[in-house]
Order: structure tokens, then C-alpha cells, then sequence
């Protein structure tokens, strides 16, 4: 994917229910849920950070791993999570 559009919660949520594969739809992942519950591993949070760096948008791993959920994916990339 790659794109200079800001990020949205919508594509966020999009990208790490791709990332996590078949076993967590973006339906299922609250915005409090600890990802590692859902599959989250350091592997595929890589894979999630680098998505999102591919896209044009600065976070780094550390800014995700501190808080494995939706809501600190979302504070990382800067997107409104309330």
C-alpha cells in the first residue's frame, strides 16, 4: 500500500486485521483488546509498523509495542481514537 493520504482509524483497523489474518476481523478487535490476545506477535507488529511506514506514515515500532491495542495503534499514528 502506498499512499500519502493521512491515516485513518478505518485503514488502521483494515491493516492490522490483515496483518493478524483470518483469526481477528476488524469487527472483533475492541478498541481496548491487548493484540497479543488476537495474535499480535513482534513479527507481525513489524510487519504492521513497516505497512504503515510504507505508507508515509511516521511510527515506530516502540510507539505500538508500549501499548498493543487499537487505541495505541491509533495514538501512535496520530488518529483521533475516542
Amino acid at each position: 500500500m502506498t499512499t500519502t493520504a493521512p491515516p485513518t482509524r478505518e485503514q488502521a483497523l483494515a491493516d492490522l486485521a490483515e496483518v493478524l489474518g483470518a483469526g481477528a476481523s476488524a469487527p472483533e478487535i475492541g478498541l481496548d483488546d491487548d493484540l497479543t490476545d488476537h495474535g499480535l506477535d513482534s513479527v507481525r507488529l513489524m510487519a504492521l509498523v513497516e505497512r504503515w511506514r510504507g505508507a508515509g506514515w511516521p511510527v515506530e515500532f516502540a510507539q505500538v509495542a508500549v501499548d498493543p491495542t487499537l487505541r495505541g495503534c491509533l495514538r501512535a499514528l496520530g488518529v483521533p481514537h475516542d
